[in-house]
């Protein structure tokens, strides 16, 4: 592969990271975003503990999808292997986002799926934001990062989920990741899924019976942003 290449994806990934603090999305270096070329088989993803106002395009790491370093000086995200296996298994992924926002992360600690309960969340997803459940010891005492990949991949296979249709999951006791076909889709995914966790707390300390979004809802809204016949827009 040719320095160009590499070239584009730093940038992608570069920018898409830089996204993240402007969205209020991560505080200090808690977030990563990493953009794919599923053809040659490399990502780009931030380098491990490097403050967001030190970062730049040119200390983006680019690794295989081993996690194996193919290009750079500093050592990629701790996450890395996460990401590796999941653009390894689901070829349909391009940027992938890892963050600790602070309302989908408390989901994912209190080890529970986002209730669908209102509309905006049915412009995005037909079911509840899934939560993958706690790992297992010997995943958690084996090769951890690695392990998380498969972890979400087992429970969206649990689930019969697709991942090209939820683009996003929390990790029970760790926090959300999100995916998308470009690198401004999965960072609009993680925006997306913060709102809707912050959303979901605010309706269940209002009424904790709140009821969910009912199914015709559900179809309307997602069908009209979605659907052969899309036409919603704001």
């Amino acid at each position: 592969m040719n320095a160009i290449n590499y070239d584009r994806i730093k940038q992608e990934a570069y920018y898409a990271n830089m996204q993240l603090p402007k969205l209020g999305l991560v505080l200090f270096t808690f977030g990563n975003v990493s953009v794919a070329d599923q053809e040659h088989n490399v990502f780009a993803i931030k380098p491990s503990g490097v403050p967001y106002e030190e970062l730049t395009i040119e200390k983006m790491v680019v690794v295989d999808f081993d996690g194996k370093t193919v290009d750079g000086n500093l050592r990629p995200s701790s996450d890395t292997l996460t990401h590796a296996v999941l653009y390894k298994h689901w070829g349909h992924i391009e940027s992938i986002v890892h963050t600790h926002s602070t309302y989908a992360t408390a989901w994912a600690q209190a080890q529970r799926a986002i209730p669908i309960f209102g509309t905006t969340h049915a412009d995005h997803l037909t079911m509840d934001i899934p939560c993958a459940p706690p790992m297992e010891d010997n995943m958690i005492e084996g090769d951890y990062e690695y392990q998380t990949g498969f972890q979400i991949m087992n429970h969206f296979t649990e689930l019969g989920i697709n991942y090209k249709e939820v683009e996003m999951v929390l990790v029970a006791n760790h926090a959300p990741f999100t995916w998308g076909k470009t690198a401004s889709k999965a960072v609009y995914n993680a925006a997306v899924l913060e709102e809707l966790a912050r959303m979901a707390l605010l309706t269940e300390q209002i009424n904790d019976q709140a009821p969910k979004l009912k199914d015709s809802l559900i179809k309307k809204h997602y069908e009209r942003k979605h659907g052969a016949g899309s036409y919603y827009g704001q």
